[in-house]
């Protein structure tokens, strides 16, 4: 089973955290569309012999664009791919697209999943943040939309300058109470040329601190354990039978296409990405031009992101899998490598797979980069 990503590089305005790629004018979204199009079926080769499993619309904010142009886009898949008979087809959606018109006609779509961007149910923090939306939309767009979406999903963020514990949890016990079987949660992250990393070094905004965000994850974990919710991957929760394909897919390093600008793709051996510019993207495009960069993915990348991505998920690293992949050498010098974080208590081994304890999942990109192969010999 495979995905594709169709990427809408749109936002009514520009968060203050975000380095995704998007534009706030909405000058050449017909052209966009048609381009998206036209993309998908330049492309449609790549998975002649594979079946789409899961369809996911990200950004930017696909909430955006109006039914009909999101039913030609799902249009546009089915014609040119092999489709599973139930697919997952999620759009992301911000609270203030999410109108109770708007939430019946992306019911009556071929849209059977929404992921509602919330990131905090306080005023002060959205504006922080500078979200389109306020904390009362946030409620009353998801109360609206488990009516007809029963599987759906909502972001939070944690660790933002000036949130306390108490505030957190209140975060959390408010999704909770709208009865949402999905739940990802995110540290804030102080991105590059961001609006927020200016504000924070003017002094406008104070500084992230890791620490925060640790105390934050940990609270997180204990509540979601509490209350039935499984954490299968770092930063998402479910309920059984409601883990999200997508993620799911990336985790397990499933193959997937990503159409429109800034996407990414991915078929186990090479990573390719298409150009972060609306104009040259759709230039390109119609002159029936691919504007990506790829690379080839060595021995070495491929066990690294193996290794990475397993080690996110509840079901760790099988060592069976890596010897089977990367050979018998490589399983040993996994082990070798995880032994100083067994004795730490931030893995443990059990038969087959090696996991992270739940001590250990605030620091797991740091476990992994230490689990790496840095060098082919």
């Amino acid at each position: 089973m495979s995905s594709i990503y169709i990427h809408i590089p749109f936002c009514k305005q520009a968060c203050h955290y975000c380095d995704f790629h998007f534009s706030t004018s909405m000058g050449k979204k017909d052209a966009m569309i048609q381009s998206l199009i036209h993309e998908m079926t330049l492309r449609k080769e790549e998975f002649k012999n594979q079946t789409v499993d899961c369809i996911y619309f990200g950004g930017g904010t696909p909430s955006v664009l109006e039914s009909d142009e999101i039913n030609l886009l799902i249009k546009t898949v089915y014609e040119h791919y092999d489709v599973s008979s139930d697919p997952e087809i999620t759009l992301e959606a911000n609270p203030d697209d999410l109108s109770e018109a708007k939430i019946k006609a992306l019911s009556e779509s071929a849209i059977n999943r929404l992921s509602i961007g919330v990131q905090s149910f306080f005023e002060e923090d959205l504006k922080l943040m500078n979200r389109a939306h306020n904390a009362q939309e946030a409620v009353d767009c998801i109360t609206l939309s488990r009516k007809r979406f029963p599987n759906s999903s909502l972001d939070l963020i944690y660790g933002i300058p000036g949130m306390s514990n108490d505030r957190w949890m209140e975060n959390i016990e408010k999704a909770l109470a709208l009865n949402v079987p999905h739940i990802s949660a995110y540290a804030l992250t102080v991105e590059p040329k961001t609006a927020l990393e200016n504000f924070i070094k003017k002094g406008i905004i104070p500084p992230v601190k890791d620490e925060v965000a640790q105390e934050h994850h940990a609270i997180l974990i204990d509540k979601m354990e509490a209350t039935g919710y499984d954490n299968y991957e770092f930063s998402n929760f479910g309920k059984p039978g409601f883990y999200s394909r997508n993620n799911t897919a990336y985790w397990e390093g499933k193959t997937y296409i990503g159409i429109g600008p800034g996407a990414h793709s991915y078929n186990g051996k090479r990573r390719a990405w298409n150009v972060s510019n609306n104009p040259k993207y759709i230039k390109a495009i119609a002159d029936n031009q691919l504007p990506q960069e790829e690379e080839e993915l060595t021995h070495t990348d491929r066990y690294n992101e193996h290794v990475m991505t397993r080690l996110r998920t509840q079901q760790g690293i099988s060592l069976k899998k890596v010897e089977t992949l990367f050979g018998q050498k490589m399983c040993i010098y996994l082990l070798q490598q995880a032994q100083i974080h067994i004795d730490n208590h931030f893995l443990f081994k059990d038969r087959d797979r090696l996991y992270i304890t739940k001590k250990g999942k605030f620091l797991s990109d740091g476990i992994a980069s230490d689990l790496f192969l840095l060098n082919l010999t």
